[in-house]
Order: structure tokens, then sequence, then C-alpha cells
């Protein structure tokens, strides 16, 4: 596999937004507000300027995600089946020979996400790059070649959806962000959203 070295100029940006959010009452977390902005938009902000193009993974509200102006993508699976849904429809949907994914609800999204990631891939002659915030692997924090779309698609039709059980399939490199810890830093309930609030006034 030659995919070449990952780069801004063929990365596209995969936001995940098609979760359930079972903890914040079902509300789409994408969309819901955080210190003044919806979360969508802080990781916008934060990945576009890494890549040279962004999709967003949603299954539910697609209009009010297309109304940030990046293509809205669906995952081809029914029922909400997880990240790796959501990876392999962007795969299928992505003109670049690289993703980097991340979630709608990680706000404090590191600005060197990709040069990171992309350093550890090569570093490690690895297929596939994820994050590590020091203390526990990051695995929706990855980037990934459009290549190992075939194998993903298999996978995700065996029946399997744990990613961990897909990435072992493969050659990982770890990207050690511990220095950058705060930027895994999730909205899982409106309790999270109060607690990181509070955490960014002075």
């Amino acid at each position: 596999m030659n995919d070449g070295i990952p780069s801004r100029d063929t990365v596209t940006g995969v936001i995940l937004a098609g979760g359930m959010a079972r903890r914040m009452g079902g509300q789409d977390k994408g969309l819901v507000p955080f210190a003044g902005r919806p979360l969508i938009q802080w990781v916008i902000d934060a990945l576009a300027p890494q890549v040279c193009a962004l999709v967003i993974n949603a299954n539910r509200n697609q209009e009010a995600y297309a109304a940030y102006g990046h293509p809205v993508i669906t995952d081809d699976m029914e029922g909400f089946q997880g990240p790796l849904a959501g990876f392999s429809s962007a795969m299928a949907a992505v003109a670049t020979p690289w993703i980097v994914t991340a979630p709608c609800d990680g706000p404090f999204l590191a600005g060197d996400l990709v040069e990171r990631l992309s350093r550890a891939l090569v570093r490690d002659q690895a297929e596939i790059a994820m994050a590590s915030n020091g203390e526990r692997l990051q695995p929706v924090y990855a980037l990934l070649p459009v290549s190992l779309a075939a194998s993903l698609r298999g996978f995700l039709s065996s029946g399997e959806r744990k990613i961990d059980r897909w990435y072992a399939s493969h050659r990982v490199a770890i990207a050690d962000f511990s220095d950058r810890a705060e930027g895994f830093a999730n909205v899982n309930s409106p309790e999270d959203a109060a607690l990181l609030e509070r955490a960014l006034k002075p």
C-alpha cells in the first residue's frame, strides 16, 4: 500500500456527528450551544485549517449541518452503527487519499492534530495513526487511508462494530498528545458542558 505521506492537500477532515447522544437527552450534540457557539462550529474552526476539505457525518438534522457550508454524508448502514460506519461512508465519499476523523463534541481540538498524526504514521511506517492523551487512547481521533475502505466494509459486513478490533488487524501508530490532553475533553452531558465552560473562564 502506498498512499503517500499525508499532508494538508491530501487529507479530508471528517467530523463525526452521527451518534444518538443518549447522555444529552437525545439532543443532537453537534448543534448544542457551547460557550456561545454550537459544538460543531468549534470543531470546524479548529480542523478546517489543517485539511483541504471537510465533510460532516450526520444521520439526522442534515439541513442544519449543511448550513455550515460543508458536504453532509449519512451512514450507509441504518440504525446508528457507531463511528466505523461513519468512517466507511466518508471513505466512499471523499476525493482525497486520506481522512482524519474527529468527533463533533470535542471543542478544544488540537491545532496540529493532522501534523502530529501524520508524523507518528510515518515514524512507525503504519497504516493508521490515532491519538493518545497520555492516559488513554483516543481512537476516533485518527488518520486513515481511504485504501482501507474494502477492509472496513468487510469488517462491518461481518457484523463487527468495535473500533479497536478493526484497528487490531492493521498497523497502528500512536501519536502522543499528553502535552495537549485538554484537546480531547468532550461534551457527553449538560454537566460536561457546564464544567468545560467554567474552565474557559479566567
